[in-house]
C-alpha cells in the first residue's frame, strides 16, 4: 500500500512559513509524488510594525516557490498574528483551524509538536487539536507531530514534553527535493553549523533513517489513530 493510501487526504499545519518544509517537507513531497491530496496551512502572518511588509512579502514569495518545488498547489493562510498568538482570545485563535478542518475534512493531520520552544508552535498544536476533536465521523483519523529543528529540541525536556518519535517515513527519494525547497527560503537558511542549514537537515534525515534501517527518514510522534469499520 502506498503512503498516500495510508494517509488519505493530508492537511499539514505550520505555525510559520518554512516549518512545514523543515518538519515534513520530504513526506509531503512523497505524498504528492504518489498522487495524494495535500494541503498546507500556515497559521500566522507577520504584522506591522513588528514585521516589515517587505519582509513578510519576501517570506511568502519564498514559501510559494518552496511549495511548488515539493508539488503542493493548495496553500491556505490563516493570517493569525505571528509571535502574538498568546495575545488573542482562545476562541479567536481556534476558530480558523476549526473552519479549515471542517471545510477540508482531512484524513491525516500533520502538526507541530506541543513541546516546541516557540509559543506559536504550542498554540498551533492546541488549536488544531481542538479542531480535530472526534465529534463526528469525518474527524481526522490520524494525527502526527513533526519535529522542527531549533524549536523541537530546545525547550526543557524532560521537564517539558519530549519529542520521542515512533513513526518514521522513508524520504530517500524526496530528500533532495526537501533540501531544494528549504533552499527556496533564502531569508531563513543559515550556514552550518547553524541548525537551519542544509547540512543539518541532511544529517537529521540520515540519523532518523538509520534508526529504522533506511537511508533517510522524517520522524513523527503519533498522537491518535482511529480505525473505523
Amino acid at each position: 500500500m502506498k503512503l498516500s493510501d495510508r494517509f488519505g487526504r493530508v492537511l499539514a499545519i505550520a505555525p510559520h512559513p518554512d516549518d512545514e518544509i523543515l518538519g515534513c517537507g520530504g513526506t509531503l513531497a512523497r505524498l504528492v509524488e504518489e498522487g495524494g491530496e495535500v494541503t498546507i496551512a500556515i497559521a500566522t502572518t507577520g504584522k506591522q510594525p513588528s514585521f516589515p511588509r517587505e519582509q513578510v512579502e519576501q517570506v511568502q514569495q519564498e514559501m510559494r516557490r518552496a511549495h511548488a518545488i515539493i508539488g503542493v498547489t493548495d496553500t491556505r493562510l490563516l493570517n493569525l498574528p505571528a509571535a502574538e498568538l498568546d495575545t488573542i482570545p482562545a476562541r479567536e485563535c481556534n476558530a480558523p483551524f476549526a473552519e479549515l478542518v471542517d471545510a477540508l475534512r482531512p484524513d491525516t493531520l500533520l502538526l507541530p509538536f506541543v513541546g516546541d520552544i516557540h509559543l506559536d508552535h504550542q498554540l498551533t498544536f492546541l488549536a488544531a487539536m481542538v479542531a480535530a476533536r472526534p465529534r463526528h465521523a469525518a474527524a481526522p483519523r490520524q494525527i502526527l507531530c513533526y519535529e522542527t529543528v531549533s524549536e523541537t529540541n530546545w525547550y526543557a525536556a524532560p521537564t517539558t514534553p519530549a519529542f520521542v518519535p515512533d513513526v518514521f517515513v522513508d524520504i530517500s527519494r524526496t530528500l533532495e527535493r526537501k533540501l531544494e525547497a528549504f533552499a527556496a527560503f533564502a531569508s531563513q537558511v543559515r550556514p552550518f553549523p547553524d541548525e537551519r542549514s542544509p547540512e543539518t537537515l541532511r544529517a537529521l534525515a540520515a540519523v532518523r533513517g538509520s534508526t529504522v534501517h533506511l537511508p533517510a527518514a522524517e520522524a513523527f510522534m503519533h498522537v491518535r489513530s482511529i480505525f473505523g469499520s
